[in-house]
């Protein structure tokens, strides 16, 4: 079966050494290797102003914290993404407001969202969902004219490009997970990138219970509670190591992706999904439109080729019902997109079985 997630975990010739040194260095907390893999990350996103986490989740709750998000405010989410983008926004006790997605893309809709906007609103939570990239021209708009700052989770996105630049020095928060099956694992773990000196630094302290890691401990004054969501050690070394291969890595999913998008055309019963102007995907996951979505993903297992949907759309969860409305944008691409295998793990001859498959109908 061809899956359609799997973990790229670098030789190891190279990584178990790395790993053994820093298991017996006498220090596997959060200290120098960490902040070298932060040194390196800021080098490939380009951007400098980096914090290491020890999940994606945590940086999304340090940004909303930094907003000082709470009971009595709303964020705009998109229904389309990962539970953790929304549980997290739940945990602040602050109101989701969900905007609609393109019904063509599955992304969050500027319209939809500029038509919520209130003063009640502290921050627009986007999802570059499955590696493709939002409408960031019209997002950068919206949050200049309304004075909302976006957070842009990049879960998914990691190697993706817009305006020619690495996602993660376009808004004020972008945040990204290093979890098991993203292009980029560390295991587990994450990272925030930030625009401004101001939030790093309230970041910093959050990281680490409110204190600052760079004074000494006996010195320190808590001014705000913070949290427990540093990166130790052992995990900054697999991510350094890791990240040496991410662009050959990340170059092969945009490579099957490509190929898709042209050999997948004018197929019957298949809608290759729009790219936004001034991006590149990462084709995390190589998304599309089919009808006949059940019996495609029948077809697809029968030839030994994983399709699904893979996300439960967040709207639909109980935990969530306060914030219910009608999203017609939503229920027509929730009908129908699937995703199909793109990753490294897919090479010529899988990606012919699979575009052959497709081409044979269901």
């Amino acid at each position: 079966m061809i899956p359609l997630v799997k973990p790229y975990i670098a030789p190891a010739s190279e990584l178990l050494p790395a790993i053994q040194k820093v298991l017996y260095s006498g220090y596997i907390a959060e200290g120098e290797k960490v902040y070298r893999f932060e040194e390196e990350l800021g080098n490939f996103i380009g951007n400098r102003k980096i914090l290491a986490l020890n999940s994606g989740t945590a940086a999304l709750h340090i940004a909303l914290s930094i907003l000082e998000v709470g009971s009595g405010d709303e964020v705009i989410s998109t229904p389309m993404t990962a539970e953790p983008t929304n549980t997290t926004i739940a945990l602040t006790g602050a109101k989701i407001v969900w905007g609609d997605v393109d019904a063509s893309t599955g992304l969050l809709d500027p319209k939809s969202v500029y038509e919520k906007i209130t003063e009640r609103t502290k921050a627009i939570m986007l999802v570059h969902y499955a590696g493709m990239i939002c409408d960031m021209d019209a997002f950068n708009k919206i949050s200049e004219e309304t004075g909302v700052p976006v957070i842009e989770d990049s879960a998914h996105c990691f190697g993706g490009r817009y305006n020619g630049k690495v996602i993660g020095s376009n808004s004020r928060f972008t945040c990204y997970s290093f979890q098991a099956i993203k292009q980029m694992t560390t295991v587990d773990g994450g990272a925030i990138a930030f625009q401004n000196d101001e939030d790093l630094n309230a970041a910093r302290k959050l990281r680490w219970f409110g204190l600052d890691k760079r004074v000494p401990r006996l010195q320190n004054d808590i001014v705000k509670a913070g949290f427990k969501y540093g990166m130790n050690n052992v995990t900054a070394v697999i991510g350094s190591i890791q990240l040496g291969y991410a662009q050959e890595i990340i170059e092969k999913y945009i490579g099957n992706g490509k190929y898709y998008d042209e050999m997948l055309k004018g197929i019957n019963g298949i809608n290759l999904v729009p790219y936004y102007p001034h991006t590149v995907p990462s084709y995390w996951l190589y998304t599309m439109k089919v009808e006949g979505r059940k019996d495609f993903c029948r077809m697809m297992e029968d030839r030994g080729i994983t399709a699904s949907p893979l996300h439960h759309r967040s709207d639909t969860h109980s935990v969530f019902a306060g914030s219910r409305c009608e999203l017609p944008q939503m229920e027509e691409w929730y009908r129908s997109f699937v995703h199909i295998p793109c990753g490294w793990w897919v090479d010529k001859e899988a990606r012919e079985t699979i575009v052959n498959a497709i081409k044979q109908g269901w």
